[in-house]
């Protein structure tokens, strides 16, 4: 006598081929969603920090190359903790850079803002 196999997700009946999973596409996309969108949860969060880091750096760099205070980044909203690369100079200077912004601190309140050309 054959079990009868239970759809996962909703319960009914899995009518059809032997290895199918779900009782229909509707169950099948919502059992993934559930599955993949909590481990996507952390990547949002940074991805989110680091286009608005970029977005501010953007805003504030309409030149190239702007002196700015730190306290201007941080009242946009900047968060020094999210960046995508450092470049180290010959000089021992640090660019901290999110995709093709960046920055070096000139001093504890000045920095220097660059747009990143390789």
């Amino acid at each position: 006598m054959e079990t009868q196999r239970l759809c996962p997700v909703c319960g009914d009946p899995i009518i059809g081929r032997v290895d199918k999973k779900f009782c229909s596409d509707q169950c099948r996309n919502s059992f993934n969603n559930k599955r993949y969108s909590s481990k996507g949860d952390l990547i949002k969060k940074i991805n989110r920090v680091l286009k608005k880091n970029h977005s501010i750096l953007e805003a504030l760099n309409k030149s190239g190359k702007t002196k700015v205070a730190r306290s201007k980044l941080l009242q946009e909203g900047f968060d020094f903790s999210y960046f995508t690369g450092i470049y180290e100079t010959q000089k021992g200077g640090k660019y901290h850079l999110v995709y093709n912004q960046g920055y070096l601190k000139l001093s504890e309140e000045l920095l220097l803002l660059i747009k990143w050309d390789q």
